[in-house]
């Protein structure tokens, strides 16, 4: 957007309208260069910017991939530990049972050995 500068009537009266007018165009030329310079800057920085938004964002990701994997490693080392305590106690367990079960086997089998005695 130009600057349209209007000047006092005295100015004209000094130095005329062709002065006045080359006064207008230069300030016009000065402001659309100083223009075109800052759009230049502001692209480059957001150029810049956008540049470190996307190095960082690749940063991020790739710290979010590692504690990813850490968790899993974390996590599967869980579960085998758990698994292992799990089917230790199953086998005692089983261990038990196979035990009652001779028990109560050798219990019922001396009963109606002594029953059938009678």
């Amino acid at each position: 957007m130009p600057v349209t500068a209007k000047f006092s009537q005295a100015f004209y009266d000094k130095f005329g309208h062709s002065v006045a007018d080359e006064l207008v165009n230069w300030v016009n030329q000065v402001d659309a260069t100083y223009r075109t310079e800052l759009r230049d800057l502001n692209e480059l920085n957001f150029a810049r910017f956008d540049a470190k938004l996307e190095q960082r964002a690749a940063e991020l990701e790739a710290k979010l991939e590692q504690r990813a994997a850490e968790l899993r490693a974390d996590l599967q080392t869980g579960l085998a530990r758990l698994e292992g305590g799990l089917l230790a106690r199953i086998g005692m367990v089983e261990g038990r049972l196979a035990r009652l079960t001779l028990t109560l086997w050798a219990v019922t089998l001396g009963t109606l050995v002594a029953l059938l005695k009678l």
